[in-house]
């Protein structure tokens, strides 16, 4: 009956004990706690939130549901979360990054939830790449490497586990304690000794505004130094995506991009390139972020960066030929069709979460939790904020698996954008915050 008194206090808009909170996550991880009590337990934070003090405690719980690893390398162990937007590739240009600048990067990351990518879905978008492995390979890859992306096992965070599906299949996604418990439970066990954040906001995030975004992240910085993490968090626009493709493989080529030929202008390479900067100054590994940067944009220039990247990949199972044979190794799409623009002037709208439905919708998402997703399929050479256009003008490519797919999708791609006469495309990094 515990949880029933716990979800009582809920409903009633009463705040948990930390003892409370500490049962609930335990249930939630070693399966005492239904579906149907989590379930209601995520609807009750998204409808009555929580204090920090609670949240706080609730991160803690769910942080010890399962291990904490703890790392002894040469150099700090640093870790990056995105909340989640469209194109956000940068872990899989970051992680490598960091390992060139000479830090160490291991990744837990996730899977897509709503109409976000995740990071997983893309790397296994590339034939034999393994994102589940046992400790001890998480580890070796780590230390030989300098980085590793893979999931978090069942033994991390298992309460978060538990609520992160359930959060997708029951329209609680946006709750800011649940957000806040979840990011920061994983980074924790996950024994990074310094952790940036990149907390968006508009159409294509969670947040949907810059003050949503800001007190995301807040709560995030927070918590984090409540618990003694050293943490800073980047508020980003995600009124555009990030990189101009959605998607799986698409996503990956884009990667490969900016390893090949970075431009500090492009969205991908400055948002990679600002959190890497982040990440040295906290760690000690650079005086600024500035600094940072400056040194990160060498490792990119030197091809440091994609020699790691590729070392990574094969370490994973990939192909060991994966970056100089890339194109043979991703998946084609079997049909792919542009998407022209109707009227002219300049795009000023882009709704973000529509594009991110229109993939999920193409299968390069899931409607439900450990559904298989399509690696070919989503958009690419999508147009920005600000660019002119006319009736010749692709706003994007659609990648489908058939045409009668790619026609459903040309429709709801045409109407996320909206042209006018003046279109202004917003700075990407806002502000930070720690």
């Amino acid at each position: 009956m515990e949880a029933q008194r716990i979800l009582g206090l809920l409903r009633a808009g009463k705040t948990p004990s930390e003892k409370d909170l500490q049962w609930f996550a335990e249930g939630l991880g070693d399966g005492s706690v239904t579906d149907g009590q989590g379930a209601a337990f995520a609807m009750a934070l998204c409808l009555r939130g929580l204090d920090t003090s609670a949240t706080v405690a609730l991160t803690r719980a769910m942080r010890d549901s399962g291990q904490v690893l703890t790392w002894d390398l040469p150099a700090p162990v640093v870790d990056k979360h995105s909340t989640g937007g469209l194109g956000d590739a940068v872990s899989l240009v970051l992680a490598p990054l960091l390992a060139a600048c000479g830090l160490y990067a291991p990744m837990l990351s996730g899977r897509g939830l709503g109409h976000t990518g995740g990071t997983l879905d893309k790397l296994e978008a590339i034939p034999g790449l393994r994102t589940t492995m046992p400790e001890a390979q998480f580890r070796r890859i780590t230390s030989e490497v300098g980085c590793a992306i893979a999931g978090a096992g069942e033994e991390i965070a298992p309460a978060d586990a538990r609520l992160y599906a359930l959060r997708d299949e029951t329209a609680t996604v946006e709750s800011l304690p649940l957000i806040v418990a979840s990011i920061l439970s994983k980074k924790l066990a996950g024994g990074a000794s310094a952790l940036v954040l990149d907390v968006k906001g508009g159409t294509g995030a969670f947040m949907q505004s810059r003050d949503e975004a800001q007190e995301l992240a807040r709560a995030l910085v927070e918590t984090a130094q409540e618990i003694g993490l050293p943490v800073r968090a980047l508020i980003t626009d995600m009124n555009q995506p990030v990189a101009p493709a959605i998607g799986n493989a698409v996503e990956i080529a884009e990667v490969l991009q900016v390893l090949r030929d970075p431009k500090p202008d492009q969205r991908l390479c400055q948002l990679t390139l600002a959190l890497a900067g982040e990440l040295m100054a906290l760690a000690g590994a650079a005086p600024s972020a500035q600094e940072g940067a400056r040194t990160a944009l060498d490792k990119l220039h030197s091809g440091a960066a994609a020699e790691v990247l590729g070392r990574m990949i094969a370490a994973q199972g990939g192909p060991v030929d994966f970056l100089d044979r890339a194109g043979a190794h991703l998946p084609d799409a079997t049909v792919q069709r542009p998407v022209l623009a109707t009227d002219a002037g300049q795009i000023a709208v882009i709704d973000g979460r529509a594009l991110g439905q229109v993939v999920v919708a193409l299968g390069g998402g899931r409607t439900r939790a450990g559904a298989p997703v399509d690696p070919a399929v989503g958009l690419s050479t999508v147009a920005g904020l600000g660019t002119p256009v006319d009736s010749r003008t692709p706003l994007a490519m659609i990648h489908a698996a058939d045409e009668e797919a790619a026609d459903a999708a040309e429709g709801a791609v045409r109407a996320a954008f909206q042209i006018a006469q003046i279109g202004v495309a917003p700075p990407l990094i806002h502000g930070r915050v720690g």
